[in-house]
């Protein structure tokens, strides 16, 4: 355990990034039932439970499940009583993300900055101690409910934070299906708010507009949307952000912002090293991915050049290509993972592109505006 003296500064060699960021700590969740939402990533993703608090642990207002796959923690907070932040967020958004929690070497720091820059305060630094040392964190608030908590965890050795117990499954755990990390977190917000909040990102953390979309980009022919993507320097964290376009018909961020009511995480993309594996194992577990339509893969390697990948077992998993300048990537989507159709999930390959497959669009929001069609939603 490290037994340097907090809060540290940030070291010379930072300061052009004035908040280094070593990537994403875990992301929490409220949802109606952790106890269950704990099993389904377990059973459905594979998953595994490492800590628990609850009434077990002197928890008196809340339960939650960390369950950890690669380096990608998901934090499943549920409240005891209707009467609480945590319930009326369930209440309102049904089962959502609230917190992207972002590791960091100075939570005091970033927080400070973050707020002399015009953030607003959520928790002000905050230490936690056990026997395996301590954490500080630090929240501010972004888009929506949403918020980013600052995690400093240099100086602990212990399974997550103090307050947690370890826990693991009671049943024989699945084993997992690949997921390496979290590849990019894409949150939808009202119309005329995306600059806003790319200025956010911008202005108050030090990200950069990576990438943009506008509604020639991401269209059918009859919903559109419009779309920047901001990352931090190291290019660890990365936000696209949406805001809905005018088109003839309900656009998949209208439905999601009518359901959820209000802005908030459409979608987490999470990285593998053989996407043909890990999805063949999710749709095992029984997974619902979007259908993509059969005539997508005709020309494929016409509009992408030459992969590694069998075609056919590409087609048969439904999982969409891209290439740009760098090389090509592999993605495929979810259907939403709870009643209301907000949250979806997207598992992602990558081959040397960093973009994130403009050359799918077209083809992707045709899938989801059938899904919206069935729901009587388009």
């Amino acid at each position: 355990m490290s037994t340097s003296t907090l809060p540290i500064s940030p070291s010379a060699e930072t300061k052009e990034d004035f908040l280094p960021i070593n990537g994403t700590d875990y992301i929490e969740f409220y949802v109606g039932n952790a106890h269950q939402a704990a099993h389904y990533y377990q059973s459905a993703f594979g998953f595994q439970l490492r800590a628990f608090q609850g009434l077990e642990t002197g928890k008196r207002d809340r339960c939650s499940y960390m369950v950890q796959q690669g380096k990608v923690r998901f934090l499943l907070t549920s409240a005891f009583h209707p009467d609480s932040p945590i319930g009326e967020h369930v209440l309102k958004h049904g089962d959502g993300v609230k917190d992207i929690a972002l590791w960091v070497d100075d939570a005091v720091y970033s927080f400070e900055e973050t707020v002399r820059r015009g953030a607003t305060s959520i928790q002000e630094p905050l230490t936690a101690e056990d026997e395996n040392g301590k954490v500080i964190t630090a929240t501010i608030a972004t888009y929506g409910e949403t918020v980013h908590t600052f995690v400093q965890r240099d100086q602990y050795d212990g399974i997550f934070m103090p307050g947690y117990m370890a826990r693991s499954s009671e049943l024989r755990e699945p084993p997992d299906v690949g997921l390496r990390y979290i590849d990019h977190t894409v949150g939808n917000v009202d119309l005329g708010d995306m600059n806003r909040y790319v200025d956010f990102y911008a202005d108050v953390m030090g990200f950069i507009n990576l990438l943009s979309f506008d509604d020639k980009d991401i269209s059918t022919e009859y919903s559109a949307l419009m779309s920047k993507v901001m990352a931090n320097g190291n290019g660890r964290i990365k936000f696209p952000i949406n805001e809905p376009a005018s088109g003839l018909k309900k656009s998949q961020i209208e439905e999601y912002l009518e359901f959820y009511h209000g802005p908030g995480v459409q979608h987490i993309a999470m990285a593998t090293n053989n996407i043909i594996e890990t999805v063949t194992d999710l749709q095992t577990r029984g997974v619902d991915f979007l259908i993509i339509p059969s005539d997508y893969y005709e020309h494929l390697t016409e509009r992408v050049g030459e992969i590694d990948e069998e075609i056919d077992a590409l087609q048969k998993l439904g999982i969409l290509v891209d290439r740009d300048d760098e090389g090509y990537l592999l993605q495929i989507f979810t259907k939403p993972v709870q009643n209301r159709p907000t949250l979806f999930y997207e598992i992602i390959q990558r081959k040397g592109a960093k973009s994130f497959g403009k050359g799918n669009f077209k083809a992707l929001f045709e899938s989801i505006e059938r899904e919206q069609e069935r729901r009587g939603n388009l």
